[in-house]
């Protein structure tokens, strides 16, 4: 028997194998997320909107009427936050508390409040209202095209 015949084969250790799977997974979702189509690739074509697509802000959100004045409505899955602080005047920000990034998950009385530990932030501006946030909201930006919000 030769000592050839004992040394175990190499093989990939659990470490490479998840790093190149989580690789493959990462480079799938930014083609996806990344991916456009043959009118967004003509530079042209990307300063006007085209509403029937909304190909130039992106996903509707909601009506304006959907949105009560003085408050707001959360739509988890974009990870926004729209708020009607008066009549006609519409505000977004991103769902993430600033404080640990826990979601924020009631807008009422001109408050928009985490559960977490309690932080509220104003449907005005995102501001802190009451901590422990320290700073507010990301502003998000969205777009009012007649009835229709979008994400810009």
């Amino acid at each position: 028997m030769s000592s050839e015949s004992l040394q175990p084969a190499p093989a990939l250790c659990r470490r490479t194998l998840l790093a190149a799977l989580g690789g493959a997974g990462l480079a799938a979702t930014l083609t996806a997320c990344g991916g456009s189509d043959d009118k967004s690739s003509d530079s042209s074509s990307n300063s006007s909107s085209d509403a029937s697509t909304g190909s130039a802000g992106g996903a509707a959100l909601a009506k304006t009427t959907d949105i009560p004045e003085g408050g707001g409505k959360i739509f988890a899955d974009q990870s926004v936050v729209v708020t009607q602080p008066t009549a006609g005047e519409f505000k977004a920000f991103s769902t993430v508390c600033p404080h640990q990034q826990q979601r924020v998950n009631s807008v009422d009385n001109g408050v928009i409040t985490c559960p977490a530990h309690g932080s509220q932030f104003s449907v005005t501006d995102g501001a802190v209202k009451k901590g422990p946030a320290t700073s507010g909201l990301t502003a998000a930006n969205i777009k009012v095209s007649g009835d229709s919000i979008t994400l810009a």
